[in-house]
């Protein structure tokens, strides 16, 4: 295959709304540069594209997938994304990578759903966006309001470059605004002809070819002054402006396309090559110390892994950038992330399901290698003698969390493995163990999400699972003090059992002064695996329980407060206090003392008010304006503290604390509410108190199921 320096070596990634044509787009873009003979259809199950058997059963994209194409001298390439935000986990990883974003929007749809929050996540990464308006072809076609909701929602940075001169079934021709001439397609697309402009179309294509030049002159200072001069830019001056400007984000060239029909892809795609930035012209990289890494093709190899993938019959295949230098095959890279240090075996392109092997691969390019043993997603390899760490991929956190577990509970080991596996290929599945409840709680972005990830595992693993809603992790505690004795006695007819405990329990908390009335002899500060403290303290005097047996009282308070008398839930943030008891010089021993402090302390814990606190999320929720008053009303009756509103262009966020067992499935309630145009992140703010009400349910549920266990 040919090889191309970093200056040729474009990329780009398609994204948009389900359904506007981005895999369509992809399989045109291969066809028309010769990479395949036939175009494959997403209906017929047979684009490069969508390969794998959960797409084929779906209809459309489940997994980013890369491609490339060669144009005029120019390597193209391209990382085609699934369109639905529960898939944001493929999305993600491939804007880390690409230089430019190419948009794809549905012409009879205009700026959708979907489009919108890909575009949140694209403002993040702060690329350079090509806006390609697709489906002109399509009756409902109407670029014009396209391009204005497209304005509406970006800004005034959308610059049109070419516009339809019809729309809808007739959709043949375009006019190009950087060239000043007019495409005219046959009927099944291809290469097209260049007319001149038709008296009809001459003024407004004028009008819009001088918005045009002053959006590139204005880019630049020089440009500025030869506009002035001519009152004109010449053809290469234009595109030095333009992408002058789309790296500045102050310009979104617009495109006219039918994918479908193969018009209009050839002009893209010589824009790519020709005004789209290269990796060697984006800004440097940015690294984990605060430095920034420049892509160079004379500079040591380093690499960025964005995607792994496991092959059943190959193994793991990694998905790489080169960040900077030229990568062969036999190098020794070190990895920073895990210090190992990993040889490069052979070296691919990768055209969907298909690999096709390289010599080489310069800076800027996208490639794969096979069986990389410590190698993950986001990592970063590079040269044994450098010490370069990137700026690690932020994904989300998971909107929806459900408890997994294997239908047949033989399978549990296989569940868990696979889980592991699924997991390194795809960051956004997280998994959880809670262990007062013993589940295995598996997040992820959505119930679509989640539904695929079933999907996975009962069809490429072979296992039957179920979900169910995670418990609620309360926490139990007291608000006063309450002493209490417990003596334990026991006769078996040889030596018996006998232990006698008498103790103080109190809240504990930050800075609270050391008890008063007795006497400390010795103080232990327990940090809890499940949160707060248990301060103990030894206050016996004159030795009427020996120092021997005070770490079986403390193992059997610390037993009971894994599982709490209101509940069963964790204990926290108490602190207990043994000032006095008994033993027998024969029948005392370690069991008698663990029993004896475990049922004393749950007799004080009972009598010190006790108190349940649950987990309270601190939440952001994004929508439009106009759909802000159901979605704060549905808040408000989740228990939830409203603490403030801001704007943000067309959406508001709405920040509120909600308790966390209020938010079950909530991304899926937010979807119907919004019209799936919300989205919403949460994070753990504290442990706060139940309400009396709700407490009282919730000890009388749990000593039901008591007596039924």
């Amino acid at each position: 295959m040919k090889q191309f320096d970093a200056k040729h070596i474009k990329n780009i990634a398609l994204l948009g709304s389900h359904g506007s044509g981005k895999t369509t787009l992809a399989e045109t873009m291969l066809f028309e540069a010769g990479l395949i003979t036939r175009r494959g259809r997403v209906e017929d199950k047979n684009t490069v594209s969508d390969h794998t058997d959960l797409e084929h059963e779906r209809g459309s994209s489940v997994h980013s997938t890369c491609l490339h194409t060669e144009w005029r001298n120019y390597k193209i390439n391209i990382l085609d994304t699934p369109g639905l935000d529960d898939l944001v986990g493929e999305t993600i990883p491939a804007l880390r990578v690409a230089d430019t974003c190419v948009l794809v929007l549905g012409a009879q749809h205009g700026v959708e759903v979907g489009t919108d929050l890909v575009w949140g996540h694209m403002q993040r990464y702060d690329r350079p966006v090509i806006i390609a308006v697709n489906q002109l072809d399509h009756p409902n076609a109407d670029f014009d309001a396209t391009v204005a909701q497209a304005r509406e929602h970006f800004g005034n940075a959308v610059t049109v470059m070419q516009y339809p001169v019809e729309q809808g079934e007739g959709f043949h021709r375009i006019i190009d605004l950087l060239k000043m001439k007019m495409y005219t397609f046959k009927n099944d697309g291809g290469r097209p002809e260049k007319e001149e402009i038709p008296g009809a179309e001459r003024s407004r294509a004028e009008a819009l070819h001088k918005d045009l030049v002053e959006k590139a002159a204005e880019n630049d200072e020089t440009l500025m002054e030869h506009y002035f001069e001519k009152g004109e830019l010449d053809e290469d001056e234009l595109r030095q402006g333009l992408k002058i400007g789309m790296m500045k984000r102050s310009v979104f060239p617009v495109f006219c396309l039918s994918a479908l029909r193969n018009m209009g892809s050839g002009r893209l795609m010589g824009f790519i090559d020709n005004v789209a930035p290269s990796a060697v012209e984006m800004p440097p990289a940015p690294l984990v110390d605060g430095g920034a890494l420049p892509c160079k093709a004379d500079a040591p190899p380093v690499l960025f892994t964005f995607r792994s993938l496991l092959e059943p019959r190959t193994g793991w295949v990694t998905f790489f950038k080169v960040m900077s230098g030229e990568l062969r095959p036999g190098m020794e890279l070190v990895n920073d992330n895990t210090g190992a240090t990993e040889r490069i075996g052979q070296l691919f392109i990768v055209e969907g399901r298909e690999r096709k092997p390289v010599d080489a691969l310069e800076a800027g390019d996208i490639g794969a290698t096979l069986k990389l043993k410590d190698t993950a997603t986001a990592h970063t390899l590079h040269a044994p003698d450098q010490q370069v760490k990137l700026r690690p991929i932020a994904f989300p956190e998971p909107r929806l969390r459900l408890t997994i577990k294997a239908k047949d509970n033989k399978q549990e080991e296989k569940l868990h493995a696979a889980l592991l596996e699924i997991q390194k290929e795809d960051p956004t599945v997280v998994l959880q163990y809670m262990r007062e409840s013993s589940q295995q709680v598996v997040g992820g972005q959505g119930e679509l999400h989640l539904n695929l990830l079933k999907w996975k595992l009962e069809h490429l693993y072979k296992v039957d699972i179920e979900f169910g809603s995670p418990r609620v992790p309360y926490r139990e505690t007291i608000r006063r003090m309450a002493e209490a004795s417990y003596r334990h006695k026991k006769q078996t007819g040889g030596a018996g059992q006998f232990a006698e405990v008498h103790l103080r329990i109190e809240p504990w908390t930050e800075d609270i002064p050391e008890p008063q009335g007795v006497s400390i002899r010795h103080k232990e500060v327990h940090e809890l695996p499940t949160g707060g403290k248990l301060v103990f303290y030894n206050c016996i005097v004159g030795g009427v329980i020996d120092n021997k047996f005070m770490p079986s009282i403390l193992k059997g308070i610390m037993e009971k407060m894994e599982r709490g008398p209101l509940t069963g839930s964790p204990a926290r943030d108490v602190r207990v206090m043994v000032y006095d008891g008994k033993m027998h010089t024969v029948d005392s021993n370690d069991v008698s003392f663990k029993i004896a402090g475990t049922m004393a302390f749950r007799e004080a814990f009972t009598k010190a008010d006790p108190l349940l606190m649950e987990p309270v999320q601190e939440v952001e929720v994004r929508v439009p304006e106009e759909l802000m008053g159901d979605v704060m009303t549905d808040l408000q009756g989740r228990r939830s503290v409203i603490m403030g509103v801001e704007g943000q262009g067309r959406f508001q966020v709405i920040k509120a604390h909600t308790p966390l067992g209020e938010l079950d499935r909530y991304s899926t309630t937010l979807r119907s509410l919004t019209q799936g145009r919300g989205t919403y992140t949460e994070r753990f703010l504290a442990y706060q108190p139940v309400p009396h009400e709700l407490q009282q349910k919730l000890v009388g549920d749990h000593n039901e199921e008591a007596v039924v266990a």
